[in-house]
């Protein structure tokens, strides 16, 4: 098991070389990177080179912490090509990166246009058979978020996108505070995953399905906008007993590749305590899971 920090919150207050060791001075063993200006901006060519590589590497290595995975956003499934060639590209270039840095996991999104569904999945499909052979060469595992605001956000529909693409190299990342606009069906979409959920994400977020839709009022009434949090756990509506006991029913704890990576970002003020609080937390949540076996 593998609890992992995303360093997003510490974006705007340190250095990108800094992160691993803010990592361990948290209490953390792993570290996810995420989007960066300095090294992988969305939806943008990657910016690391060589000397940047060799950098990360040894401030992973100083801090005694381990690159557990990149999360890169690049549109592999938009419906306009010139964006999903572009978004290739990167992505080309992104697994080059992971190779250097021997890391196994890729962690990602959908990121096509859920107004265009049909189009969308026809360029995630376009994409995927462009990249797989590459990924599947070098070993790596990419995991799959149907973000809100994807063309496909519901759980189950992504876990059968994933299934079509029939290979063990791609699978799928629950995202706790996706929870409510996957479906609100943990249980059912993590059994539906099995061997092909990859990832869990921990943190919170408030059902905005709530008070008959009104919980949250957006201008213009009935805009297509999507709403919700990454809170502390705790503070919003997630069932994390149900989440934790879902996980460990198809094996996840039990794995050693198995990750859980932190990702709140709403709580940017408070970064250290709430940070510290996270790896509390996820532990307790996996003793408390296991307890109930």
């Amino acid at each position: 098991m593998r609890i992992a920090l995303d360093p997003t919150p510490l974006h705007h207050t340190h250095r990108f070389l800094e992160f691993p060791r803010v990592a361990a001075e948290l209490g953390y063993e792993w570290i996810q990177l995420t989007p960066h200006v300095d090294f992988m901006p969305f939806f943008r060519f990657p910016r690391a080179d060589r000397e940047l590589l060799a950098a990360t590497k040894k401030a992973a290595k100083d801090a005694g912490i381990g690159i557990s995975s990149l999360l890169p956003v690049y549109r592999i499934s938009s419906p306009e090509e010139h964006q999903r060639e572009a978004a290739v590209r990167n992505f080309r270039r992104l697994i080059e990166i992971a190779v250097e840095l021997d890391v196994r996991v890729i962690n990602t999104e959908f990121s096509g246009r859920p107004e265009r569904s049909e189009d969308s999945e026809a360029a995630f499909f376009r994409s995927m058979e462009e990249l797989l052979p590459v990924i599947e060469r070098e070993g790596l595992r990419v995991n799959i978020d149907p973000h809100p605001d994807d063309f496909v956000e519901e759980g189950h529909e992504a876990v059968r996108v994933i299934r079509a693409l029939d290979t063990e190299h791609v699978g799928f990342v629950y995202v706790g505070s996706h929870t409510f606009h996957y479906g609100d069906d943990a249980p059912g979409i993590i059994a539906a995953a099995g061997e092909r959920l990859g990832a869990a994400y921990a943190a919170d977020s408030f059902d905005h399905r709530r008070s008959h839709g009104l919980r949250y009022i957006s201008n213009p009434p009935g805009n297509a906008a999507r709403v919700h949090q990454h809170l502390r756990m705790g503070d919003g509506d997630v069932d994390w007993a149900e989440y934790f006991d879902a996980l460990r029913a198809v094996g996840f704890l039990d794995r050693p590749d198995a990750l859980i990576v932190s990702n709140v970002f709403a709580e940017d003020e408070q970064w250290e305590a709430v940070s510290r609080y996270q790896r509390e937390r996820i532990e307790e949540e996996i003793s408390a899971a296991m307890s109930r076996r």
